[in-house]
């Protein structure tokens, strides 16, 4: 009897092989519908949502929105229903956002089928190069062609509305009505612009995230919006500002603070502010005296209250929905940024580079292109500065490292600092005691929601100088892949990299890649070329490089590892922080309604704009802030149990440091890596050769560093793509940017 059973095993062990099988792939056919259908869901209320922002100029629906606001006013909700007209879309798409994010963290990078011809992609074709807004891709220069498009409707639709009432103004005089009128619809115009402004420069916002943008590329669109709405203030500002000199009432409507209509002072003071921050930001002024432009770009605040005095509630409540966004985003930096973490390791390499690696907890997700912000406050108080991650998620699971470059003052007096801390700490037998303390506070990380450097099977990385930190990030991060045979899609790895001086080499030529992955070489085609710029003749023997070593360095145990509140932390906990605080705002807006607007019949429109300002910031601190809380608590729970890790975590670094240090035959390579003296890349025949060897194939072309080396390999990506042949391939531009 035992016999027949037996043989009945494989059958059933099968069947169920198979519908674990068919379950698998009912569930993500399932996951991929979910995120397909929520995506189509975004796509259509944005769209519908910029339609009517782009058709409010016209007289049909400028009276359907005021009809729906004005009937909204009156209800409990107070200003709810004009914000939800207005920036209502924004919300759902954040809503939605939070589900299609969460659903996408369960699935790892999942590598994509081969395709047999390449493709054009707008987001990564440089069309403009030289331009006054930089390297401009396809698909950003058709978003400024419908704003330029939007601002050409909007004006002429304006102009022939406010020539049509001349004759209803006459008594007034003609250009007096046209300059008033004008004034006006420059500011509404600027209004529009000003909904968009603050979306970009909210870090770790959800919408960022979503169409997978990182804030060093949103915060160009920041800067051209801000150009955009300040030169429209101004214009609004001018017009009002002329009429008054034709009235002689120039000093009157200046200091005229009125309760039922538009309440001119708090305008001028907002319209100041603004113009301030405006020329402090210029290029010019920003590349003299940075300091100056952050200090005076906090003049935001003013600006904001002000406005909202200015405009009146119904009017500010267009703007709510971005502004809200970004608060929330600023009050969870805030709170992120008052912990303070202590750094591992601490080293001051040859190169003139500090090496940072910070603690993090396991579950904190970032990819090979992320960024932080660090603050030293030994240093300074005020002074946040970004860098790019130098390590893959896959080095460990509990730290990351940051490259940072001593060129500056403040860079200056971290070396400094860091010499300070170790000289102190080191004993008379050169070992560092246990008892130092080098904290930092972080922002981030933020970045790329897609690690996109894994899409391209061949992969070009141009670096200058420092601009290599992200890429040996990218570098580790294949190679682990390799080895640990994740997706991983590139096979062909080509890495130009330019410096001044040779002392910097040892950033990268001294890793020793075969302590990675031994067998790198038989999954991937690695190629380094360094071009040492300001130096005619190696300053060593051919053939040697510096050793990677540490003039110094400190390492410690720590408890306190990077806050998981913002960047690519927790999706849940963002979620559930975004909405409560939302409900919050309608709630409290409800509340100010039934027990104070209605019963003391407020109605100045200037007073109702501050309340309505202030409902804002009590949503964010009061209802924001017991989720944060919550956060903090579980956050506490589960670092408990991460921390016995540590001290596996300071042995694993040490002993990379040492295997950092060990010296590297030539012969041993397993690559190709060339380095040519008193030279720079010549683009032009290096996409050249590029063409010959990959035909019909995609490369992804990644550039870290100067603006000119930025421009150059942008004007040869494109003028590569508008000469292509149908047998050559196809270059898509990708830019990790440090200007910020």
């Amino acid at each position: 009897m035992s016999a027949p059973y037996s043989s009945q095993q494989p059958l059933i062990s099968s069947t169920k092989q198979e519908d674990n099988h068919h379950h698998v792939k009912r569930k993500h056919f399932l996951v991929k519908f979910t995120k397909w259908f929520l995506k189509f869901a975004m796509c259509l209320i944005f769209i519908v949502w910029v339609t009517f922002l782009f058709l409010l100029p016209s007289e049909s629906v400028s009276q359907l929105s005021e009809k729906y606001v004005d009937d909204t006013s009156e209800s409990v909700f107070w200003i709810t229903g004009s914000i939800f007209l207005y920036g209502g879309p924004i919300f759902i798409i954040a809503f939605l956002g939070i589900i299609y994010l969460r659903i996408s963290e369960e699935e790892d990078f999942q590598e994509k089928k081969k395709q047999k011809r390449a493709s054009f992609r707008l987001w990564t074709f440089p069309v403009i190069v030289d331009g006054p807004f930089g390297v401009v891709t396809a698909a950003e220069l058709i978003v400024i062609l419908i704003v330029v498009v939007y601002l050409i409707w909007a004006v002429t639709y304006y102009a022939i509305q406010n020539y049509n009432l001349i004759p209803y103004y006459e008594s007034q005089g003609k250009r007096n009505v046209m300059l008033k009128h004008t004034g006006l619809r420059f500011g509404s115009i600027g209004l529009i612009c000003l909904v968009f402004m603050f979306l970009p420069v909210a870090r770790g916002s959800m919408l960022l995230r979503i169409i997978d943008i990182p804030f060093e590329h949103a915060t160009r669109y920041h800067v051209w919006l801000g150009h955009l709405t300040m030169t429209l203030f101004t214009l609004h500002g001018l017009c009002y500002f002329y009429s008054w000199i034709l009235e002689g009432r120039v000093l009157t409507q200046l200091i005229n603070w009125k309760t039922n209509s538009i309440a001119n002072l708090p305008g001028v003071i907002s319209l100041s502010a603004g113009l301030l921050m405006w020329v402090t930001s210029l290029p010019p002024v920003r590349r003299l005296n940075f300091e100056l432009f952050f200090y005076t770009h906090q003049l935001y605040v003013v600006f904001i209250v002000f406005m909202s005095m200015h405009v009146g509630d119904k009017f500010f409540s267009v703007i709510v929905a971005g502004l809200f966004l970004y608060m929330l985003d600023r009050f969870l930096r805030f709170c992120q940024s008052r912990k303070t973490v202590e750094i591992l390791s601490a080293k001051c390499l040859p190169s003139g580079t500090v090496e940072l690696i910070i603690s993090k907890p396991q579950d904190l997700q970032y990819n090979a292109l992320s960024w932080v912000f660090v603050q030293v406050r030994e240093l300074s108080w005020l002074q946040w500065h970004p860098f790019s991650v130098s390590s893959s998620p896959l080095d460990g699971k509990h730290h990351l490292s940051i490259l940072v470059k001593v060129l500056g003052n403040w860079t200056q007096k971290l070396k400094r600092h860091v010499l300070s801390v170790t000289d102190e700490h080191t004993d008379l037998d050169g070992l560092v005691q246990p008892k130092f303390k080098f904290k930092a506070s972080v922002e981030g990380p933020y970045g790329h929601e897609s690690a996109y450097h894994l899409l391209y099977e061949n992969l070009v990385l141009v670096a200058g100088g420092i601009g290599i930190s992200p890429f040996i990030a990218i570098l580790s991060d294949i190679l682990h892949r390799i080895e640990e045979s994740k997706p991983c899609m590139p096979t062909n790895l080509l890495i130009i990299w330019a410096v001044r001086r040779s002392e910097e080499l040892p950033l990268l030529h001294s890793l020793d890649l075969n302590s990675l992955f031994a067998d790198f070489q038989t999954k991937l085609n690695l190629e380094i070329q360094t071009y040492v710029t300001q130096e005619s003749e190696p300053p060593v023997e051919e053939g040697e490089v510096q050793k990677y070593i540490s003039s110094s360095g400190l390492y410690s145990r720590s408890r306190s590892g990077i806050s998981r509140l913002v960047g690519t932390g927790n999706i849940m906990w963002a979620g559930a922080y975004i909405m409560v605080s939302t409900l919050g705002l309608v709630l409290s807006q409800t509340l100010l309604k039934v027990f104070y607007i209605n019963p003391y019949d407020v109605s100045h429109q200037w007073y109702k704009g501050l309340l309505l300002l202030i409902c804002m910031a009590a949503s964010v601190i009061i209802f924001g802030g017991f989720v944060i809380g919550l956060w903090y608590l579980w956050d506490r729970k589960t670092s408990k149990s991460e921390y016995y890790d540590d001290q596996k975590n300071i042995v694993a670094i040490q002993q990379n440091d040492a295997n950092a240090t060990e010296h590297k035959n030539k012969s041993e390579e397993s690559y190709v890596s060339t380095i040519k003296y008193g030279q720079r890349p010549d683009m032009k025949e290096i996409f050249g050769k590029m063409c010959e060897r990959c035909g019909n194939a995609d490369i992804g072309v990644i550039v870290c560093g100067p603006t000119s080396l930025r421009t150059c390999v942008a004007k040869e990506c494109r003028a590569k793509n508008l000469g292509r042949k149908s047998n050559e391939p196809i270059f898509h531009f990708n830019s990790h940017s440090f200007d910020l």
